[in-house]
């Protein structure tokens, strides 16, 4: 059991911790408002307080780890900054009750100093956040080019986070206008996580529509062989596993009316850059709320029932077959055909081998395929029958001489091995 916290900003209503001591600086802003004195005057004692904070939830509360929201935006120029403290303290309370417990970053820098360890220059967190493999595979499934998506065009992109983690490593960001990252390809694959849909992708956009409502069957397949398939820890948003169809809209529930205000208007200025045409729910209405609300009972009809047995078929893959257990990109190879809008990545532990071949395009396509030499077996392919799909042509076993010609259906995600799961 995980929990969010938020040690960027506090909220405007109901916080009165400015009446207690020296909590917010006037030196810095976060978008919510006034930033946390995490390096100013007196501020040893609100770290402190932070710090406590942590300790109490993962000792008092027994929760397993903690994810901390947007990173970024703690200013703290310190030279031991906050957040190593926050990690040296919870490790620490970890090892004297012999648990693991575990400290993940939200961040938009792709900086990997907040998961390299102490002792290489790094703050010590355990796990990042990757949005950058999230933008990419939104792209690819959606078409989407608008706001900061338009940095993540093509298959290729995709296939770098496969291989290296972050996307963004130091290159040129036409959405920011700014060269954005750092190389992070030398950091073990267990410290990302990725993920097709999550609260604040779903949540910040206009209607809060899901995958369910943007794409089609097929394409929710290929995310869920996309995300499940890969080296990284995957993230699986509520419903997504059943193809839930209920929007997650952003809401509120604020007694000040100006307040209230501010958000509406707030909420409006976010969208412009997306292109995006209509008014948002109203985020103080209670329907805005209702409308979000779960129906698990989905997951036991028709289409939603599939989904939910291929998730299930793709997990277990993951826990059992050697290839897919073993968490590295190390023992990993990708490559993009751009024109085919076809990824190949391949996986290795030991003698078993994984191929995984994703097909975002939306009609059949045949092409030549890079191939080790030898026979493979298809154990996933979800453009079957059996998985609702319009059929497959891609023959359960190959003989490949390091080459095959394969016909893919649209939007597909299909699974080769050379090993027995054990």
């Amino acid at each position: 059991m995980l929990l969010d916290v938020v040690y960027n900003h506090l909220g405007p209503e109901g916080n009165y911790l400015r009446d207690f001591g020296p909590y917010f600086t006037d030196r810095a802003r976060t978008p919510w408002g006034e930033a946390i004195n995490f390096d100013g005057p007196h501020s040893e004692e609100v770290r402190r307080f932070f710090v406590e904070n942590a300790l109490n939830w993962v000792s008092d509360y027994h929760f397993d780890g903690l994810r901390l929201d947007s990173v970024d935006r703690i200013s703290d120029q310190s030279a031991q900054p906050f957040l190593a403290r926050l990690a040296q303290a919870v490790h620490d309370r970890a090892e004297a009750l012999n648990r693991r417990i575990y400290l993940m970053a939200e961040s938009d820098l792709n900086d990997p100093r907040f998961i390299r360890s102490r002792e290489l220059g790094g703050f010590g967190l355990d796990v990042h956040w990757n949005e950058d493999f999230h933008h990419a595979l939104h792209h690819l499934l959606t078409g989407e080019a608008d706001g900061y998506y338009q940095d993540y065009r093509g298959v290729k992109p995709l296939a770098k986070a496969f291989t290296d983690g972050f996307i963004y490593t130091g290159q040129y960001s036409l959405y920011r206008q700014r060269c954005r990252g750092a190389v992070s390809r030398d950091l073990p694959a267990g410290r990302f996580l990725v993920f097709a849909q999550n609260h604040d992708q779903v949540g910040n956009r206009l209607y809060g529509d899901r995958l369910s409502g943007l794409v089609s069957f097929d394409a929710l397949k290929l995310a869920a062989g996309a995300v499940l398939l890969s080296p990284f820890i995957p993230l699986l948003f509520m419903g997504e596993e059943y193809g839930e169809t209920a929007p997650f809209p952003y809401f509120v529930s604020h007694r000040d009316p100006t307040l209230i205000d501010a958000v509406r208007r707030g909420r409006r200025e976010e969208f412009a850059g997306f292109g995006w045409e209509g008014e948002p729910p109203d985020p103080q209405g209670e329907e805005t709320f209702q409308r979000a609300k779960l129906n698990r009972e989905l997951r036991r009809e028709g289409k939603h029932r599939v989904l939910y047995e291929f998730y299930r078929a793709l997990i277990r893959l993951r826990r059992e077959h050697p290839a897919l257990a073993h968490l590295s990109t190390e023992n990993l190879g990708a490559a993009s055909f751009e024109r085919h809008r076809v990824l190949l990545m391949r996986r290795w532990a030991g003698e078993a081998e994984a191929c995984t071949i994703l097909h975002f395009g939306e009609s059949p396509v045949t092409l030549e395929l890079p191939l080790p030499a030898g026979d493979w077996r298809k154990v996933l392919d979800s453009g079957e029958e059996r998985w609702y799909g319009a059929g497959s042509a891609v023959p359960p076993t190959l003989r490949s001489a390091g080459e095959v010609s394969l016909t893919l259906p649209p939007q597909a995600v299909v699974l080769f091995t050379t090993a027995e799961p054990e």
